[in-house]
């Protein structure tokens, strides 16, 4: 499945012209920085980078390092992978604090695309079109799936400030032993690529959970937290052609002058769909188009780990999370062919949504980019590594030492990735999830957006607001937002 996009990742935006010299965090006054950098050549001597990662790519430095030597990083060039820990929110708190101190170390960054616009807005890292050539700037902006490569660039002029280096993807995880003692043909009718309505999932997972006498049906995460607004909400509100600003168009702003689009009929209808997963059809604000009772109260204080517990040990019909539930779901030693994998569900096709982007089976999109501090005084060395890391080669690479799913849809493709132990087997799913990404409505006022859009969801799904009223709150708490901004 196609979706088509409000950006076509095509076409080198703003390649830089004229001569560098010392850079700083706020060379323009628009994130622009103009000016190309004469960075020079990679010294002789050995050079060690800083690369703040995480914890398991820190686990995997050797061979990461490796492979980069392999996608072309001059082999005199060591990285050091400084382990950040998995909160995202405090990683972005500790960059904030380096890079206002105006901190050479460490190089390179490793950043949420969920907050990279608001580092690129503020001038915060790098305009990689200073430093980095037409070639790979373009393979960036053509090469890649067209939504995570938004997310690092820079809003207004579409310059680029980051490299994706990998993609979040949810699916749908399910029992398919469980499935097919039920009757059902997941292979037969195509469940890996042809998403279902939500109205026959709910049919197919109660029927499968009452025949399998398995505990829960459908098991996801709904806790007030980031994941609520960013992903879970927004998958089942755009998957009704629901909207928080008007449609992916005005994903990224401009903050003040959006639409805000969250008291709407497809969102209500959103919410009282999930009122019926958790409390059935005969509770208040729910839809008897939806089969009900299908899933747990406790799904209400839920975030991954915790919803993921209940389906590894076999208490769950269907699952929603991300790319890492299925390489642990998928081994040999737990559910191994018996794990099956498709697309988010949908209520209404992106031709009945009103707003652009929307409707079909949206995938929340999650991930992870690289930047360049701008503090850096090791500025070429920075760069051949951020060269080697938009290669093919180094993708494949990441995706075989990490199971992390490469952001260009072409790879997904290949012979190499589908060899890939358990992730391979699911490579169309993962494509279709890829083409159908949604990111969240990343700007500077989005930390404070998402924090309100949780706790008002949270309350129309436990039943403590209606949806009207929840979302009526919401509306004037984010046109607040907006305009204070």
């Amino acid at each position: 499945m196609s979706r088509r996009r409000f950006v076509e990742a095509a076409g080198a935006a703003g390649i830089v012209a004229g001569l560098g010299g010392c850079i700083t965090a706020n060379d323009g006054g628009d994130g622009t920085q103009e000016g190309e950098i004469d960075v020079g050549e990679v010294p002789d001597e050995d050079i060690t980078l800083e690369w703040a990662a995480s914890e398991e790519e820190a686990g995997a430095s050797d061979e990461i390092v490796q492979a980069l030597h392999q996608a072309g990083m001059p082999e005199n060039i060591d990285i050091n992978f400084l382990s950040g820990g998995n909160v995202t929110s405090d990683r972005q708190n500790q960059y904030e604090q380096w890079l206002a101190a105006g901190r050479t170390r460490p190089d390179l960054l490793r950043m949420d695309n969920g907050w990279t616009i608001p580092f690129i807005v503020r001038n915060r890292i790098l305009n990689l079109e200073r430093v980095l050539d037409d070639e790979t700037v373009n393979r960036v902006k053509e090469n890649y799936f067209s939504m995570t490569a938004q997310t690092a660039m820079h809003p207004q002029n579409e310059t680029l400030h980051a490299i994706p280096l990998w993609m979040g993807l949810p699916t749908i995880q399910y029992r398919k032993d469980l499935v097919e003692q039920a009757g059902y043909d997941p292979e037969g009718n195509n469940w890996a690529t042809e998403s279902m309505t939500w109205q026959r999932f709910s049919e197919v997972t109660a029927d499968v959970m009452q025949q399998s006498n398995v505990n829960y049906g459908y098991t996801f995460q709904a806790d007030v937290y980031e994941g609520l607004s960013c992903c879970n909400f927004n998958e089942f509100m755009s998957g009704w052609g629901g909207a928080y600003f008007g449609g992916v168009d005005n994903l990224f702003g401009p903050v003040g002058e959006r639409p805000i689009t969250v008291n709407e009929p497809p969102v209500h209808d959103s919410i009282r769909m999930i009122r019926s997963f958790i409390h059935g059809n005969d509770a208040p604000e729910t839809l008897d188009s939806m089969t009900g009772n299908i899933s747990p109260t406790a799904v209400l204080n839920w975030t991954e780990q915790s919803s993921m517990r209940v389906f590894s040990n076999g208490n769950a019909v269907m699952h929603r999370n991300w790319p890492h539930s299925i390489r642990i779901h998928g081994a040999e030693d737990a559910m191994g062919q018996n794990l099956g994998v498709m697309p988010i569900p949908y209520s209404v096709t992106e031709e009945e949504a009103e707003y652009a982007g929307v409707g079909g089976p949206v995938a929340a999109l999650g991930g992870w980019h690289v930047a360049i501090n701008p503090n850096t005084e090791r500025m070429a060395s920075a760069v051949a590594a951020i060269e080697a890391a938009t290669t093919d080669e180094f993708n494949l690479a990441l995706f075989e030492i990490l199971g992390q799913i490469p952001p260009k849809p072409e790879l997904l493709e290949t012979q190499r990735a589908r060899d890939i132990p358990i992730m391979g087997r699911y490579m169309d799913q993962l494509q279709v999830a890829g083409e159908n990404a949604v990111a969240r409505p990343v700007t500077v006022v989005w930390p404070d957006e998402s924090t309100q859009i949780s706790q008002a969801v949270h309350s129309a799904y436990t039943g403590d607001k209606s949806p009207q009223q929840a979302m009526s709150d919401l509306e004037s708490t984010l046109e607040q937002i907006e305009q204070s901004a």
